[in-house]
């Protein structure tokens, strides 16, 4: 069937395709032909003349459909293209890499480049009006973005000489410099976030997904210049989502003019963006001595993480996270970068050492390794050159003749100072810890005195945040929450990855880390911010732990539960810690009888009553037993926590109660999605009603709820008093990592922490 042309004609038959079903069946007829190819029956398909291949029908027609604007058109084409690419025929492969078939390695970038733009405008257009249709396009976006960068990776992988090259090029010219790059730049005008925020995410899935070692290393080269170099690449603010090279939309094929677009034909206005030099770090400032517009990229990312909104400081960690999980990149490049993990240092130094490089114990404990600087002076310098030769771009600044310490102190800085803003968000402050536990995976000597100093009032004042939670709406969950993220932050600092994917930041969520961002009245919202000051917590508490070299226990250090008062009313009422539950048999002797209506006219008598047991509390409404004084069975039980209780101004025997729900929606992860917001919508607050006979019952029950819980409040205090005290937490913390060794080595295993 392949010989004697006859697949060929039918390939370039002219067919009308206006006809969409006689299109769907071309392209599977395609997708078909392509699926039997190999090196003996590719050679069927095409023509050659002195052994080169002059004629590949069936490659030529599928591209002509790349940029369809049906997604099942594109998807069956590139199916056409892989199995093409994969073959691996060195005549074909020629063909394919000459010209004019290179432009369609152009024009598929090019096609990227218009997604991402509809990306730009999406996200732009959701932060002025959110929602969730906003969101399912922006997630819809995303996905299409990643299956582009998937498929490049798949084209790579074929690997087909220059076509790395021609991909990364394009990436370069075309996407990188005119458009990612100028948009990190930081501007005096809020309405730029958008264009920042995005960016940081390309940038992020380009390093993840594309695997070429020259493009990734060409991107780290150029967060050294200034961001000002790369504007001449953009026309008009590079920051928002205006177009360059007349951006067309997806559903356009790009054109012949767009793919080739060079920098010498771009210009850029430049707004005067001198002023706000307090949005920098002071030792980026000082060490680079130069005007914001002369800012290196590099700086600009560390900027964000100490000055800028959650969003950028998530972005700018995800990038660094990124940097240090690509392979692709040369350690000397994540040295200067300041991100080099201290055991790769370590490791690095100490094979120098082995092999006679300088004096033993001076090479490997030197803090100025004049071997690793030339080193990282000379592979920086030659990425920084093939920028000049082959993009035009020169470096301007000379601050790579600096100690190779001084970016990683940057870095340190930056991340300590992270740790002391109180707008950011627990998930963020995770992915910062997670990257400082990377970089410093074993070692507190890198931390200087203000280091530590900062990291422990930052502690203390989320200390005392979490101290008022005690007596807030939700202390009967305060403890099994920190219990929880305990775990959850110790298996995020401990992970091979960060707690966060980069597309976390295109779906920011709204931060409640203080009563006035809390709705008035609303519990569910206060439970919230619970949980958020409780994550705040756990991590700057796991960070301080980390900073004096111990490793984290398995759980936070709690006191164990109390014994019950013998003359409480839980003991009187006969409940366990199960609680109550309906239909359960209670003693009424501390009851107060009332009345309340579940509905309009239908009034119901019980005995009302409040217990506490230990850190948990409940509201019980029984119905007596006539038969069997004075016992009841339990009808409806509510928590006390957060009841609220008031006596009515006009009626002084009505007690007004509160009624949240038993447990948090966070706290059951089926209830949230994966960008962390809720699947249901919010709990609304019910209320209760009592009608006591007289004043004095009113006030009566008042004080006993009071009463109780003050006995709950002071039990959960109680019980979290050695992880609130730093110092008792500490201590405790090493005792029992002694008790634990020793046990371990008695038992004849190796000890925990043994090298």
């Amino acid at each position: 069937m392949f010989s004697n042309e006859h697949m060929n004609y039918l390939i370039t038959y002219s067919f009308d395709f206006r006809n969409e079903e006689l299109l769907s069946y071309y392209i599977s007829f395609l997708r078909a032909i392509s699926g039997k190819l190999n090196k003996n029956t590719i050679s069927l398909l095409v023509k050659t003349r002195n052994e080169e291949v002059v004629s590949f029908p069936l490659y030529v027609e599928a591209i002509r459909f790349a940029f369809h604007e049906e997604n099942m058109v594109r998807t069956a084409v590139r199916t056409v293209t892989l199995n093409v690419y994969h073959v691996g025929d060195e005549f074909v492969n020629r063909y394919i890499t000459s010209t004019p078939r290179t432009e369609h390695f152009s024009n598929l970038v090019s096609f990227f480049r218009n997604q991402c733009m509809d990306l730009y405008r999406l996200v732009s257009e959701t932060l002025k009006n959110p929602g969730s249709d906003s969101t399912s396009a922006i997630t819809a976006v995303v996905d299409e973005i990643e299956d582009n960068l998937y498929y490049f990776s798949d084209v790579i992988s074929a690997g087909i000489p220059d076509v790395g090259r021609l991909i990364t090029d394009s990436i370069l010219m075309l996407l990188m410099f005119p458009l990612l790059l100028p948009s990190l730049r930081i501007v005096d005008t809020n309405d730029m976030q958008s264009g920042v925020v995005t960016s940081l995410y390309l940038l992020c899935c380009i390093l993840r997904i594309v695997k070429i070692k020259d493009l990734a290393n060409t991107i780290v080269a150029a967060l050294f210049y200034p961001s000002e170099t790369f504007t001449k690449f953009s026309r008009g603010q590079v920051n928002g989502y205006a177009s360059d090279c007349g951006f067309t939309s997806v559903s356009q094929k790009p054109d012949d003019n767009s793919a080739e677009c060079k920098a010498e034909y771009l210009t850029v206005d430049v707004p005067n963006s001198s002023s706000s030099s307090g949005l920098y770090p002071e030792s980026v400032m000082s060490e680079n001595n130069c005007s914001r517009s002369n800012l290196a990229l590099r700086e600009v990312l560390l900027a964000y993480v100490t000055k800028g909104d959650d969003v950028q400081v998530l972005g700018s960690l995800s990038v660094l996270a990124t940097l240090l999980q690509t392979k692709e990149l040369d350690e000397s490049m994540l040295d200067k970068l300041g991100i080099l993990p201290q055991r790769k240092q370590h490791k690095n130094q100490l094979l120098q050492a082995l092999v006679g490089e300088a004096s033993g114990e001076e090479q490997l404990f030197s803090s100025e390794n004049s071997s690793m600087r030339d080193s990282i002076g000379c592979e920086l310098n030659t990425y920084l050159e093939k920028i000049k030769e082959l993009y035009g771009l020169s470096y301007l600044c000379s601050d790579l003749v600096t100690s190779p310490r001084v970016p990683r102190f940057q870095v340190l800085d930056a991340l300590v100072s992270l740790f002391c803003r109180s707008n950011i968000s627990a998930e963020t402050l995770w992915v910062g810890g997670w990257l400082l536990r990377q970089l410093l995976p074993y070692s507190e000597a890198e931390f200087n005195s203000h280091h530590l100093e900062l990291l422990q009032v930052s502690y203390k004042n989320s200390a005392t945040a979490l101290v008022k939670e005690v007596r807030g709406f939700w202390p009967d969950l305060l403890i099994t929450v920190l219990c929880n993220e305990w775990k959850n932050c110790k298996r995020a600092m401990e992970s091979s990855y960060p707690p966060k994917e980069p597309k976390c930041v295109l779906f920011p969520t709204q931060i409640l880390s203080s009563e006035e961002d809390t709705p008035e009245g609303s519990s569910f919202a206060a439970g919230e911010r619970m949980h958020e000051l409780a994550k705040v917590f756990v991590v700057l508490h796991q960070i301080q732990i980390f900073t004096l070299g111990r490793p984290l226990p398995e759980k936070p250090l709690i006191y164990p539960p109390g014994d019950l008062p013998a003359n409480s009313r839980a003991q009187t009422s006969g409940l366990d810690l199960s609680g109550p539950k309906p239909g359960t048999e209670v003693n009424l002797v501390n009851a107060v009888p009332c009345r309340i209506a579940f509905e309009r006219g239908k009034e119901r008598h019980f005995s009302f009553l409040a217990i506490s047991v230990g850190t948990s509390g409940w509201l019980v409404l029984a119905e007596e037993l006539p038969l069997k004084k004075p016992f009841g069975l339990v009808r409806v039980a509510a928590p006390l926590a957060g009841c609220n209780p008031k006596i009515d101004d006009k009626h002084p025997r009505w007690l007004h109660l509160r009624i949240r729900p038993s447990s948090l929606p966070v706290l059951d992860p089926a209830k949230f999605n994966t960008h962390g917001k809720s699947k249901t919508k919010a709990f609304v607050d019910g209320r209760w009603t009592l009608a006591f006979r007289e004043e004095e019952s009113c006030k009566s029950a008042l004080c006993m709820i009071v009463e109780e819980i003050n006995f709950l409040h002071d039990e959960v205090h109680r019980r979290l008093k050695p992880l609130l005290n730093l110092e008792t937490s500490l201590d405790l913390s090493g005792l029992a990592d002694e008790v634990s060794s020793s046990n371990t080595t008695s038992s004849n295993t190796t000890p925990r922490n043994s090298v």
